[in-house]
């Protein structure tokens, strides 16, 4: 570029020596259209240099991350306090609102009893596996005493030293045994799966009661509804009596965080063939009339919704003419000097690529001169 630059003046210089200096050439129109016809050519050097070099955007925006404010309320509940004000800064934590907690508390209330009723149904599953293992342990000595009962008087019948009727009821008194015993240790069985139904060690019916209340309690929790993050409340229209919850589907203000704000530039595309992250860059916001920040690329944004087709059963349409779109910057301002920057806030934005420090202060010079048009612009007397 410099070559071209030199190339540029000594071709006017070549053009007052020839024609005014030595006048070995008279000047007329002819010379005239041809002289300009090359200079002008020579300028579109600078033209080309100046875009590529140094690009340049007037269509850039302060970007800052916005949470919707959203009550999370099962069901319809009445807003009771708005501690948030419109434009109020807030620290992460800070109360905004404040919701009817009756219907909440006592469902609390409820669930810990739940919770306490599980912890005693535990303690009775432990007693019940004693029960059980008692009545085992006397069902097999009632077992075994009637086995001992029939061998016992089998061997007595054929030798006549005992009826056949006593045996004949001690045959029925192991049958019922032998019943009680596979009864009590099925009891047994049932009463140990009960106790041993866990989740980390933990009954499965206490479990149960404990998410319940954990539910219920993050449910109360939220009618007390508090920032998310470090920013500035807008939009806030909330006031007490209003009902939330159940189908709420929208917000009821809006939190423009302070969190990792940026400057996101549009330039068009080939304007960005030597663009890189942590290039320098100068931003001019219109909020602040001749003054400049400094801040470097972070990210080129490769994609338009140009590219991006939604699923449909539509074949594609192509207009023509189609302009093409133009890829967003993302930009940092890292001045120690700059103010807060509302969201929205509008400027320019130039991007040194440092391939020609001479095209760079022809940008410099640009991008100062927008901002301070802004004192003048817009006539909106």
């Amino acid at each position: 570029m410099t070559v071209a630059l030199i190339i540029t003046l000594l071709y006017g210089v070549a053009i007052w020596l020839i024609f005014f200096q030595f006048r070995w050439l008279k000047f007329n129109i002819m010379w005239g259209v041809v002289t300009f016809w090359i200079g002008f050519h020579l300028m579109l050097v600078f033209l080309i240099a100046v875009r590529f070099f140094t690009p340049y955007s007037i269509d850039g925006h302060v970007i800052r991350q916005t949470i919707q404010i959203v009550p999370r309320l099962p069901e319809p509940t009445i807003l009771v306090e708005a501690v948030a004000k419109q434009n109020m800064p807030v620290k992460k934590g800070d109360v905004l609102y404040e919701f009817e907690k009756t219907v909440y508390q006592a469902r609390v209330r409820e669930k810990e009893a739940k919770v306490v009723e599980a912890q005693q149904n535990v303690q009775i599953l432990e007693q019940d596996i004693d029960i059980a293992t008692d009545a085992v342990q006397a069902a097999t000595a009632a077992q075994v005493y009637a086995s001992e009962q029939v061998k016992r008087y089998s061997d007595l019948v054929p030798r006549g030293g005992a009826k056949q009727e006593t045996l004949d009821k001690w045959n029925e008194q192991l049958v019922a045994a032998n019943s009680q015993l596979s009864e009590a240790n099925a009891n047994l069985k049932k009463a140990e799966l009960t106790f041993d139904a866990q989740i980390d060690g933990v009954n499965a019916t206490l479990v149960q009661a404990q998410a319940q209340l954990a539910i219920s309690q993050y449910y109360l929790d939220q009618t007390t509804l508090r920032a998310p993050a470090d920013g500035v409340i807008i939009s806030q229209q909330a006031r007490p009596g209003l009902v939330v919850g159940d189908r709420r589907i929208g917000s009821i203000a809006a939190l423009i965080t302070d969190e990792n704000p940026y400057f996101l530039a549009t330039y068009y595309q080939e304007h960005l063939k030597l663009v890189q992250a942590g290039q320098p860059v100068e931003v001019a916001l219109d909020l602040f009339p001749g003054q400049i920040f400094n801040g470097k690329v972070v990210a080129i944004w490769d994609g338009t919704g140009q590219g991006q087709l939604v699923p449909s059963g539509d074949v594609p349409k192509f207009p023509v003419p189609k302009l093409q779109g133009r890829f967003a910057v993302e930009i940092t301002v890292d001045d120690p000097a700059v103010p807060r920057f509302p969201a929205g806030a509008h400027g320019a934005a130039a991007i040194y690529t440092g391939k020609a420090g001479f095209f760079e202060i022809i940008r410099r010079i640009n991008i100062r001169l927008y901002t301070w048009m802004n004192f003048l612009f817009p006539l909106d007397l």
